[in-house]
C-alpha cells in the first residue's frame, strides 16, 4: 500500500470548530475513521467508509435490525437469560466501483497523492476528495459527499444520499461508475472482549435482488427473528454519463453507468439509497422505490438543505461556544452532533451504547440511555427526548415479563442491556441484580416532565411506566425493624460492576427513594389534575388505592448508609469493611480489571470500575450536605479506576460542586476527546454515546452547575483555568435560554418565551426576553473547612519541605551524583523529584538523560546519593526546624491528637532525630517497606493504620503534588504547604507550617 501514513492535524490545531478535518491517510486508523465519520439518523446508521473501496468493517446498520441467538449454559436456573439480541449488518448502499476500460480502480493498489475529508457538524454533511495515480500512471481526483437526512419525509423510509465525480487530471479513455449493493455482510466477533459482543452471528438472508435500468434492490431476512429488510437505489447522472448494464451478481446488485473521460474532464452521479424494514414483506419493496422516486425529483442539494434546516433548528437551542480553546469548541460540538444523529427518534427503538456506528456491545443499549443520554436531549431537543421515552414504553410488556421470570408477580422490571426489551446479559450478577435501571427510567421521566411540563405525555406512557416499575421496589425490599423502620433493598447490583449482589448499594437506594416518591407525586397529580383518565389508567393497571401511599412510605424511610466514622456514605452495607486493592496497574496501562481479574476477586475489595455513590449525588444529589459530598467524592475517587468510560462525567461534575476545579477539568478532558483520540482503544466498534453525552453535561452541570430540582432550574457557573469563557444553550419549558461565562461573570439571556424564574448560586434571577440579566462566578466548593474531619483524631506529616527544608540538600546530593556520571540535571529536573522516593527519582533522572541502566548499576548510584546526602545531614540542628513546628506539635500532644511521619525518604528517622522531635511522633514510616511510592497512597495508609485511625480522621500535611494527590486517594483531608496553584487537589493551602491553625482544621 502507498498511502501516506500521515495522522490527522494535532489536536491543538483546529481550522474551523464546525469541522471535523483530515488531512493525510493512516490505514492503521481505517476503522476509527470509519466510526468518525460516520452518519446516522436515530434509524438508519452508515459508517464513514469508501465507496470505491472494499467493505471491510464498513458498513450499514438498522436500529430495527437484529437477530436472536439462544445463550447456552452448562447449568441453567430459572429466570437465566436465554435469548442475547445482535444487531446485524444490513445490505450496504454506499458502493460506487470506478472502471478505468476492462481495470477497476483500487485505492489500496493505488498511489495517493493528496486526501482530505470533513464532516460537517452544522450542517451534517460528509465530504472526501481523494488525488491518486493508478499503477498504470494514471491520475485522477474522486469528489464524494454524504448526507442522511433526520427526516426523510417518505413513509418512514430511511435515506442516504450520495454525490459522487470523478475527475481526469490526464487520463483519457472510458471510465464506468458501478453503483451497487452488497450483502453478505456478518456481526463481529467477539474475541477476548465481552464488550464488542457475545458470539459471532451469520449474516442476514438474501431473499431476492432485481436490477435494471430503472433501478435495484435487495430483499432481505434474519433467520430468527423474522424481520425483512428491503434496500433499494436509485440515481440522476450528470451529462456525459448513460446506463450501460444492470444485473444481480452472486449476493449483490449493480447498475453500470459508462462514460469517455479526457484530461480536465469530471463526470458524476447523485446516488439516493433507501432502507425500510418490517416483519411483513408485503409492500416494502414499492414503498422503498416509491421513496427513491421523491428523493431523486428533490435531487442532493434539496436533500442536504433539508437536512441543513433541521441541523439548524437544534444548534439555535443547543450553541456551543468556547472562547480560547478551539480544539475543546469542536470536541463538544463534535460529540453532541454523533449523540443527536444517533438517538432513536421513532419511539420504537433504544439508543445503543454505541449509537448507529458500530457493532460493539452488540448494539444493545443500557441505563447509559436515560442517566447521561437522555438528560443531554431534554436540553436540547426535547421531542427527541420524548421518543426516546416512548421507546422504553414499547418496551413495557417484555418488561413485564421480565419481572416475571425474576419472580415478581406484578409490575415491570427493565433489563440491563437489551434491544428488543428481553435480557440479554448471561451474566446475572452484573446483569439482571441491576435493579436500578428501573430508577434510571423514571429518573429521565421526571426530569422530561419538570422540562416540558408534559401531562399527555404522562398519560400516555410516562406514567404507566412509573407505576410499573415503582411497584418492584416492596418485592426487592422491606421495611428493617432493626434498622428502625427504615425501607432496605437486598440482593442487588449499582453501577459499580465490581462489586455485586450487595444490600442497600447506595445509588440503588437513593434513585429508588427519588423513583417511588415521584411515582406517588405523578399519582397525586393526575388525580387532580385528570382525575377521569388516572381512574381509567388506575383500573387497567390494577393500581390498588394502597400501592400510591406504600410507594410514598418507602421512598420517605428509605435507608442510605451513612458511616460517621469515614463522614461519607457507604457505597453497601459492607463495602467499607472491605480492604483495598492490593494490585498496582502497570505504568501507563488503561486495561479495564475486568478483561484479567476474576469477578469474585474484584467482589471481595474496595475497588469500583466507576462512579457508584458519586453517580448518585450528581443525578440525585439535592439536600445532601455539602461536607458529606466532598468527603464522598474525596473517598471513592481513591478507589475508583474508571474503567468504564461512563464514571469521568459523574467524578468531573461533583468535583466542580465540591471545590475541585483541577480535578474537574481532568475528568472533562478524559472524555471530551475520547473517541476522537481513541482514548479507551476500541472507537474502531463505536463511539462512546454516554461519554459524548458527558462532556455536555460536564460543561452545564459542571462548570455551569446546572441542576433541576422540583422544576426549579439553578446554575452556579465557574471558568476552568485555562478558558477565556464559554457559552451554551438549552430549552426548557417552551424557551431558549443561553448562558455565557467570562472571566467578570456569567450572562444570562432569555431567546424566548414568557418570562423565567432561575437560581443562581441560591439567588432568584428574573428573566425576560431581550433583558439579559449579569451576575457574579459562583464560588467553587463553597467553605473549604467543610471537608475536614470533626474532629480529626490524627496530624501526618511529610518531611522535606513541611517540617524543614532538606530540599537544597538533596539537590546538592543528586546534583554531585549526577555530575559525576554525566548526566544533565537542573532544577527543573530536580522539581519533578518533590514527594518522590530514592529510586523512582533517579528513573526521572536517568529518563530525562536517556540512559537506561541495569537494575545493579541504578542500585549503585541511588546508594552513592544517599550516602552523600547522609554526609549532608549530620550538620543538621533543631534550628533547621521551620518556624512553628514545635508549637504545633506541642499544641497537637496537648488535644490528645496522634503524630504520624509519611516521608519517602529512607534517613526521615535519623533527620527528626538530628531535628530534636523524633520522639513527639507516635509512628514513623519505614520507606522501605512501602511498596508502592506516591501519588499511590500506601504510606499515608500504613502510617493510618499504625495510628489506629481511620483515615477519614486524618489530615495529611505535604508540600509536593504527589504527596497531596496520596493523601486524597487515602481518603484524608489535605493541607498544602506552599504555591496553592501547584497544590490544587488539596482542602486548604497555606504559605508555611505556621500558619497551620489547629482551631480552623481540626477543633468539632
Amino acid at each position: 500500500m502507498t498511502q501516506p501514513q500521515t495522522q490527522s492535524p494535532s489536536p491543538d490545531v483546529v481550522a474551523d470548530a464546525w469541522l471535523l478535518q483530515q488531512r493525510g491517510f493512516d490505514p492503521a486508523r481505517r476503522r476509527r475513521d470509519e466510526t468518525l465519520f460516520a452518519l446516522a439518523n436515530g434509524s438508519l446508521g452508515v459508517r464513514g467508509g469508501f465507496e470505491e473501496a472494499a467493505g471491510g468493517s464498513d458498513g450499514s446498520f438498522l436500529a430495527a435490525v437484529y437477530e436472536k441467538h439462544p445463550i447456552h449454559y452448562h447449568e441453567r436456573f430459572p429466570g437465566f437469560a436465554r435469548h442475547t439480541d445482535t444487531r446485524l449488518p444490513v445490505a450496504d448502499g454506499q458502493r460506487i466501483a470506478v472502471w478505468l476500460g476492462a481495470q477497476r480502480l483500487e485505492p489500496d493498489r493505488a498511489q495517493w497523492l493528496d486526501f482530505e475529508r470533513s464532516l460537517d457538524l452544522r450542517h451534517g454533511r460528509s465530504a472526501r476528495r481523494l488525488r491518486l495515480r493508478t499503477p498504470q500512471g494514471q491520475t485522477l481526483q474522486i469528489h464524494a459527499e454524504r448526507v442522511l437526512p433526520f427526516d426523510s419525509g417518505h413513509d418512514g423510509v430511511d435515506l442516504l444520499a450520495i454525490r459522487y465525480r470523478v475527475e481526469s487530471i490526464d487520463y483519457s479513455g472510458p471510465l464506468s461508475l458501478v453503483s451497487a449493493i452488497e450483502c453478505g455482510h456478518q456481526a463481529a466477533e467477539q474475541g477476548d472482549d465481552p464488550r464488542i459482543g457475545v458470539a459471532s452471528a451469520e449474516g442476514l438472508k438474501l431473499l431476492s435482488a432485481h436490477a435494471d435500468a430503472h433501478g435495484a434492490h435487495v430483499l432481505q431476512s434474519t433467520r430468527r427473528s423474522n424481520l425483512r429488510v428491503v434496500c433499494a437505489q436509485d440515481h440522476r447522472i450528470a451529462a456525459g454519463l448513460h446506463a450501460a448494464q444492470a444485473g444481480v451478481e452472486g449476493d449483490a446488485v449493480r447498475q453500470r453507468y459508462e462514460a469517455q473521460l479526457q484530461p480536465g474532464q469530471s463526470v458524476g452521479l447523485e446516488k439516493f439509497v433507501a432502507y425500510l424494514s418490517h416483519n411483513d414483506e408485503t409492500g416494502l419493496v414499492q414503498r422503498a422505490q416509491s421513496a427513491l422516486e421523491q428523493a431523486a425529483a428533490l435531487g442532493f442539494d434539496a436533500l442536504a438543505a433539508r437536512q441543513s434546516a433541521a441541523l439548524a433548528h437544534f444548534w439555535r437551542g443547543a450553541e456551543l461556544s468556547i472562547d480560547g480553546d478551539a480544539a475543546a469548541e469542536q470536541a463538544l460540538r463534535f460529540n453532541l452532533f454523533h449523540l443527536l444523529q444517533s438517538a432513536g427518534r421513532d419511539g420504537v427503538n433504544g439508543t445503543a451504547a454505541k449509537g448507529l456506528t458500530g457493532e460493539g456491545y452488540e448494539g444493545h443499549y443500557f441505563w447509559d440511555t436515560e442517566a447521561f443520554m437522555l438528560p443531554v436531549m431534554v436540553y436540547t431537543a426535547p421531542d427527541v427526548a420524548r421518543a426516546m421515552l416512548h421507546a422504553r414504553y414499547a418496551a413495557l410488556e417484555p418488561a413485564r415479563r421480565h419481572a416475571r421470570e425474576m419472580n415478581h408477580p406484578h409490575g415491570a422490571l427493565f433489563p440491563w442491556r437489551t434491544i428488543t426489551g428481553g435480557e440479554c446479559s448471561a451474566h446475572y450478577p452484573s446483569g439482571s441484580a441491576a435493579y436500578h435501571i428501573n430508577a434510571a427510567v423514571a429518573y429521565a421521566i421526571g426530569l422530561y416532565f419538570d422540562a416540558t411540563e408534559d401531562l399527555d405525555f404522562l398519560l400516555e406512557s410516562g406514567a404507566e411506566i412509573l407505576f410499573e416499575t415503582a411497584r418492584i421496589w416492596p418485592q426487592v425490599g422491606h421495611f428493617d425493624a432493626r434498622r428502625g423502620g427504615a425501607f432496605c433493598i437486598h440482593g442487588v447490583t449499582g453501577p459499580d460492576e465490581y462489586t455485586a449482589l450487595v444490600d442497600n448499594n447506595f445509588y440503588t437506594n437513593r434513585m429508588a427513594q427519588q423513583h417511588l416518591l415521584r411515582a406517588a407525586q405523578v399519582w397525586e397529580l393526575l388525580q387532580e389534575r385528570r382525575p377521569h383518565q388516572a381512574q381509567a389508567l388506575a383500573a387497567r393497571l390494577g393500581v390498588q388505592a394502597h400501592e400510591p401511599a406504600l410507594w410514598r412510605r418507602a421512598g420517605e424511610t428509605m435507608f442510605l448508609h451513612y458511616d460517621p466514622a469515614l463522614g461519607i456514605y457507604a457505597q453497601d452495607d459492607t463495602f467499607l469493611s472491605k480492604p483495598r486493592w492490593p494490585f498496582p496497574r502497570r505504568e501507563g496501562e488503561h486495561r479495564p480489571l475486568l478483561l484479567d481479574f476474576h469477578p469474585l476477586s474484584l467482589y471481595r475489595h474496595q475497588i469500583c470500575k466507576q462512579a457508584d455513590v458519586v453517580m448518585a449525588l450528581v443525578l440525585a444529589g439535592h439536600g445532601i450536605p455539602a461536607d458529606i459530598k466532598r468527603r464522598s467524592y474525596d473517598y471513592y475517587e481513591a478507589v475508583t479506576t474508571h474503567d468504564s468510560t461512563l464514571s469521568a462525567s459523574a467524578f468531573g461534575i461533583l468535583a466542580s460542586e465540591v471545590g475541585h476545579p483541577a480535578q474537574a477539568e481532568r475528568f472533562f478532558n478524559d472524555n471530551l476527546r475520547v473517541d476522537l483520540d481513541d482514548l479507551h482503544g476500541n472507537t474502531d466498534h463505536g463511539v462512546h454515546m454516554a461519554a459524548l453525552a458527558g462532556t455536555w453535561l460536564g460543561l452545564s452541570a459542571g462548570f455551569a452547575g446546572l441542576r433541576s430540582h422540583d422544576g426549579q432550574l439553578s446554575f452556579a457557573p465557574t471558568l476552568p483555568a485555562g478558558w477565556r469563557g464559554y457559552g451554551f444553550g438549552l430549552r426548557w419549558r417552551g424557551r431558549r435560554l443561553r448562558l455565557k461565562i467570562d472571566r467578570d461573570g456569567v450572562e444570562y439571556r432569555l431567546l424566548d418565551g414568557a418570562p423565567l424564574s432561575i437560581e443562581h448560586a441560591g439567588r432568584r434571577i428574573g428573566l425576560r426576553v431581550d433583558e439579559p440579566q449579569r451576575a457574579p462566578l459562583a464560588a467553587p466548593g463553597g467553605p473549604v473547612r467543610q471537608s475536614f474531619p470533626r474532629p480529626a483524631q490524627a496530624l501526618i506529616f511529610d518531611l522535606d519541605g513541611v517540617l524543614t527544608d532538606t530540599a537544597q540538600t538533596h539537590y546538592r546530593a543528586w546534583k554531585r551524583m549526577a555530575d559525576e556520571e554525566g548526566l544533565p540535571f537542573d532544577r527543573h529536573v530536580n522539581e519533578q523529584l518533590k514527594g518522590v522516593d530514592r529510586m523512582a527519582s533517579l528513573e526521572i533522572i536517568l529518563r530525562h538523560a536517556g540512559r537506561v541502566l541495569s537494575a545493579e548499576a541504578k542500585q549503585a548510584l541511588a546508594e552513592r546519593k544517599n550516602a552523600y546526602y547522609v554526609e549532608a545531614i549530620a550538620a543538621v540542628t533543631p534550628a533547621d526546624l521551620f518556624p512553628g513546628v514545635e508549637r504545633l506539635l506541642e499544641q497537637a500532644r496537648a488535644r490528645g491528637l496522634k503524630l504520624g511521619l509519611a516521608s519517602a525518604s529512607r534517613n526521615a528517622a535519623a533527620l527528626l532525630e538530628r531535628l530534636g522531635i523524633g520522639r513527639r511522633f507516635d509512628y514513623i514510616a519505614d520507606a522501605a517497606r512501602i511498596a508502592r511510592a506516591k501519588p499511590e497512597p500506601d504510606i499515608f495508609l500504613d502510617v493510618a493504620a499504625a495510628l489506629a485511625v481511620p483515615p477519614a480522621q486524618c489530615i495529611g500535611i505535604e508540600d509536593a503534588a504527589a504527596g497531596v494527590i496520596a493523601i486524597k486517594r487515602a481518603g484524608m483531608a489535605a493541607v498544602g504547604i506552599g504555591d496553592p496553584a501547584a497544590l490544587s487537589g488539596a482542602d486548604a493551602c497555606l504559605d508555611a507550617i505556621a500558619g497551620f491553625d489547629l482551631d480552623a482544621f481540626v477543633s468539632p
